[in-house]
């Protein structure tokens, strides 16, 4: 794990996960060596060592530092990585994170053939990946994609992009038409319409059924809110999210009510969080998990196979496992998982499907 402030939350969790992992496996046959870096250089120096063959690693946490193990898979390792960048699966590098793609399967998966999709995404690599992949799965659903917009990732724009997304001027003058054509033919009925239409912001439906908002964090309870306010109704339109909306402080915002999104019941690591709390005084980061996970996975492999060839060869064939995470495989050297479909409501998340 780094040595770096930057990173030091995350990797503090992550060690944290592993000793409960460790310890609830019970296994003292294995060994598990922490090292700690602060540099690529320390990388280098740390796999170049001659008594680093034939060895599980777990880790590096980034991109960039997995680029530096993946020059040493010819020491025949294996490397679990949480780093993001799918084109560094391969070899002896394993990826084991969360991806984007499992979610976006899982959502069109359970949308039917009347459902019509809007994707609003921010204008940053993890939204601009979701726009680069999303065709490709949604091509495969019966569900419908029709719309795709990005905002600023300081939401600079977001009014105006959400103003765009539900066509709210177009609306708003079409309800100011029809007003004006009832006063028109001032009788009792048209009369009586008028103080009905007057109620509302704007006329006439939606072209989408369903709009996915691909972002998470503080963004997420600063951008639902502006949705009902022009129009964008979740009355009539479900809203989506992806797995960054799996943080119990967006189930509580009125906005997010009835809302969706692809997940995992939080009773499979409610045991996890419990005894993480009571060992570290406070919740772990909903990625704290991902490290369990590794370790289960890392322990099966030890007991059950004599080399790191029967590991790889076992890693690149049909397997399946069951972790905190729920039921997830290995893919291509990349993690897959598959997830159920979770909705909001009041303060809780409960499964749908």
């Amino acid at each position: 794990m780094p040595n770096i402030n930057k990173y030091k939350y995350l990797s503090d969790s992550f060690l944290n996960s592993l000793e409960i992992a460790v310890f609830d496996l019970n296994n003292k046959s294995i060994t598990y060596n922490i090292n700690q870096y602060e540099s690529a250089q320390d990388l280098e120096y740390f796999f170049s060592q001659d008594g680093n063959s034939n060895k599980i690693f777990i880790g590096p946490l980034t991109s960039e530092e997995t680029k530096v193990a993946k020059n040493y898979c010819n020491k025949n390792i294996i490397v679990f990585s949480f780093a993001s960048d799918r084109s560094l699966a391969g070899d002896c590098i394993y990826l084991f994170n969360f991806f984007i793609e499992d979610d976006l399967r899982a959502i069109f998966d359970f949308l039917d053939k009347d459902s019509k999709v809007a994707l609003l995404y921010p204008n940053n690599n993890y939204g601009n990946y979701v726009n680069l992949v999303i065709n490709d799965i949604a091509k495969n659903s019966e569900a419908t994609l029709i719309y795709k917009l990005p905002y600023e990732e300081d939401l600079s724009n977001i009014r105006n992009t959400i103003k765009n997304l539900g066509k709210y001027e177009f609306r708003k003058d079409e309800l100011n038409r029809q007003i004006e054509i009832l006063k028109q033919r001032n009788d009792e009925i048209s009369l009586a319409s008028i103080k009905k239409l007057e109620k509302f912001e704007t006329i006439g439906e939606l072209d989408f059924t369903h709009l996915i908002i691909s972002d998470g964090n503080i963004r997420i309870l600063e951008l639902a809110p502006l949705l009902p306010f022009y129009d964008i109704d979740p009355d009539r339109v479900k809203f989506v999210g992806t797995g960054l909306w799996d943080e119990k402080s967006f189930f509580e915002e009125p906005s997010l009510q009835g809302a969706f999104f692809p997940g995992i019941e939080i009773s499979l690591r409610e045991k996890f969080i419990k005894e993480y709390i009571k060992l570290y005084y406070m919740p772990p980061p909903r990625t704290a998990t991902v490290m369990y996970d590794v370790v289960t996975l890392t322990n099966y492999l030890y007991n059950n196979f004599n080399s790191i060839s029967e590991m790889n060869n076992f890693l690149e064939s049909e397997n399946i496992f069951f972790g905190l995470d729920g039921k997830f495989s290995i893919k291509n050297n990349i993690v897959k998982r598959e997830l159920s479909i979770l909705k909001i409501n009041d303060g809780k998340a409960n499964l749908i499907n």
